[in-house]
């Protein structure tokens, strides 16, 4: 089955193990580093009048990062990045949600990441729903943006012999969302 966004009434809610939470960021100036948050909950509510009053809001628990390597997890969550002991949670809260003409939306709100909230804009694809074998309906969106780290205080950092630095300020925020409609 799939639908338009005019058909998303209703209360949806993430599936944490169909939905990844990612980031990319260079490294040494050379390559990408990939990482994922593994433990969130978050919602979407459309009411009746549609997804121009919709609310979204997603809760992480910033300790879940994961790089596929222990050393540098352990980094970012010290206080040279995360520093989670004081800011356990990554937020995200709605604004405003509009179509955005591609026959996607526009989410945006506000970021918060180590105490700082800054107002961020995601262009989501929608890309349908359907019903699962077990009888959940399911939307599908996905979407990008991308971020300087140092707004949110993320800004340690190491020079290169080379010339630049050994992390990015950029990072790329991708999100691939399954979210499962409560009955």
């Amino acid at each position: 089955m799939t639908a338009t966004l005019t058909d998303l009434t209703g209360t949806w809610n993430l599936d944490p193990t169909h939905t990844r939470l990612g980031f990319v960021t260079r490294h040494a100036m050379v390559t990408k580093v990939r990482g994922s948050f593994n433990d969130y909950t978050g919602k979407v509510t459309v009411p009746a009048e549609g997804v121009e009053g919709a609310t979204a809001e997603v809760v992480i628990n910033a300790s879940s990062i994961d790089t596929r390597n222990a050393d540098r997890d352990g980094h970012l969550k010290s206080n040279d990045f995360f520093d989670m002991e004081n800011h356990p949670e990554i937020t995200f809260h709605s604004t405003t949600i509009s179509p955005n003409g591609s026959g996607g939306v526009d989410v945006t709100g506000d970021l918060t990441i180590k105490g700082t909230t800054k107002s961020v804009t995601i262009p989501f694809e929608f890309e349908g729903t359907a019903t699962d074998p077990f009888g959940n309906l399911r939307a599908g969106f996905e979407g990008s943006t991308v971020i300087n780290r140092s707004d949110f205080g993320l800004s340690w950092n190491a020079a290169l012999e080379t010339g630049g630095v050994l992390v990015s300020e950029k990072v790329t925020l991708e999100i691939e969302l399954s979210a499962i409609k409560e009955a």
